[in-house]
């Protein structure tokens, strides 16, 4: 975000800006995508004693991957 930040302190291309951002964007989907499912993992390979909890922890794992699915697609 910095190399943005100066490439538009410099006047560069609007073109050239746009690409880095989406290489930013990228980067950020991956990387949600990753925390999201491992998050899952967890959550189904240390099941919590509470089951009500347990199957509150599992839709809340959902929730975060669905929001990725969202948020990646625009």
């Amino acid at each position: 975000m910095r190399g943005i930040q100066k490439m538009m302190e410099e006047g560069q291309e609007c073109y050239d800006m746009m690409i880095q951002l989406s290489a930013v964007r990228s980067s950020i989907d991956k990387i949600m995508g990753i925390m999201a499912g491992e998050n899952l993992k967890h959550t189904l390979e240390y099941p919590l004693a509470d089951e009500q909890l347990q199957v509150e922890k599992v839709a809340q794992a959902m929730q975060m991957i669905e929001r990725k699915k969202l948020y990646s697609s625009h």
